[in-house]
């Protein structure tokens, strides 16, 4: 296995367009480093007959760049999971607690990962279950604005779309205040899967927060499989958001219990810190325990400093 260091994009994000009109997703979520990776490897798959780790840092500063085209790609990424409204403060810094008000924004890490790998000119579709309600039909219509498919999106009638207060405190830490319980996303069903989306997939990308309860839980699980029987790419990001959990022990075993079907894995050194009971995640005998024999690209956030990404076949640059 070999270890490679990337910076930090210079731009905060993907959907940092201040020119554009369209909706932009909550900031400080996760989907600029996942879509940024699904895009590039995708397009990085097909170039290249074997692995190269200098085109691959190659693709990477491409699409990671401002102002500069990308070419389409004809292959599909399936984004599984939670959609959300995020309420985040007007102002900076605060507590939820202390916020004097809020603001709605479009959220859940899997919808913007979608809604990333479209504005950087891939194809995307999203699969996930939101309320038969305005909030409901306010993120299908985003997703649409933002050419992400979204005809896998299911409605509930008797269910909230889920809600989440999130801010940034003065010590960098996030804050969230989740309201779900049930939201409609813990209620998609396997029977509700639209699987031929799935199977023509390049990618399919899900997080950890589908697999909390059921029925979601089977519908993950049913629709991986899918994607796997279909020979498609399964990309991993656990996401982990504790507050949603029973336990800090169910968390682990439940992000761990689908960590050796993914051939991609984005995570951070918190959660490597976490899934490993406190171990130093910037050791890399310590990354290697998570890395599994099947395992294409393993990439550790780092927040400002950039990330680290491993791999079995790539030297070391």
């Amino acid at each position: 296995m070999a270890l490679h260091v990337l910076a930090p994009s210079a731009a905060p994000c993907c959907f940092a367009d201040s020119s554009s009109a369209r909706p932009r997703l909550s900031d400080g979520t996760s989907f600029s480093s996942s879509a940024r990776v699904l895009y590039g490897f995708k397009r990085f798959k097909a170039s290249a007959a074997s692995t190269s780790v200098r085109r691959f840092r190659g693709q990477t500063k491409a699409f990671s760049s401002n102002g500069g085209s990308l070419e389409t790609d004809d292959s599909l990424v399936v984004c599984f999971g939670e959609m959300l409204i995020d309420f985040v403060p007007t102002t900076s810094g605060l507590s939820l607690g202390e916020a004097p008000e809020f603001k709605k924004a479009p959220g859940g890490a899997p919808a913007n990962v979608a809604v990333g790998i479209a504005r950087l000119g891939g194809q995307a579709a999203f699969i996930g279950k939101v309320g038969e309600d305005e909030f409901g039909y306010m993120l299908a219509d985003i997703l649409k604005q933002n050419n992400v498919n979204n005809q896998g999106m299911r409605f509930d009638p008797g269910a909230r779309t889920a809600l989440a207060f999130v801010t940034l405190r003065k010590d960098g830490e996030r804050e969230f205040m989740f309201y779900r319980n049930p939201s409609a996303d813990m209620l998609l069903k396997e029977e509700e899967l639209d699987l031929d989306i799935i199977r023509k997939a390049k990618i399919f990308h899900y997080g950890s927060i589908s697999l909390i309860t059921e029925p979601c839980k089977s519908a993950h699980i049913a629709a991986a499989k899918a994607a796997k029987d279909a020979g498609v790419l399964l990309s991993y990001d656990p996401n982990l958001r504790l507050p949603l959990w029973s336990s800090a022990e169910s968390a682990r075993k439940g992000i761990l219990s689908i960590w050796d079907f993914a051939d991609i894995i984005k995570t951070s050194v918190e959660e490597i810190s976490f899934l490993t009971e406190g171990e130093d995640p910037y050791d890399d005998a310590v990354v290697r325990k998570l890395f599994h024999p099947n395992l294409k690209l393993l990439l550790v956030t780092e927040g400002p400093d950039g990330c680290r990404y491993y791999s079995k076949a790539c030297i070391y640059f």
